[in-house]
């Protein structure tokens, strides 16, 4: 008698639970892409990042070099103009 009625439960329980398997394997697929996705653009961030951080330095450094390389010009002046181009430091208060 038991047996009766367990060959139906398990029948309908077994395919129950795997289509529930299936569509929560299904969503941590999908979890995982767009985790992959959102570390891919945050890495891409990151080097536009440093890449400009690494072109500004570039510029930095050819203005030393112009400087240090230019005997024709009164280094005070050019010192001068280039601070006068220079954003003011922001001052932080305490």
């Amino acid at each position: 008698m038991a047996m009766d009625i367990l060959v139906p439960v398990f029948a309908v329980a077994v395919p129950i639970g795997l289509i529930a398997l299936s569509q929560t394997v299904s969503h941590y697929i999908k979890l995982r892409e767009r985790q992959i996705e959102f570390a891919a653009s945050q890495a891409a961030e990151k080097a536009a990042r440093y890449a400009a951080n690494g072109a500004e330095m570039e510029q930095r450094v050819r203005v030393l070099e112009r400087i240090v390389t230019d005997r024709g010009l009164d280094l005070a002046e050019e010192i001068e103009r280039l601070n006068e181009n220079r954003e003011p430091a922001k001052l932080r208060s305490n």
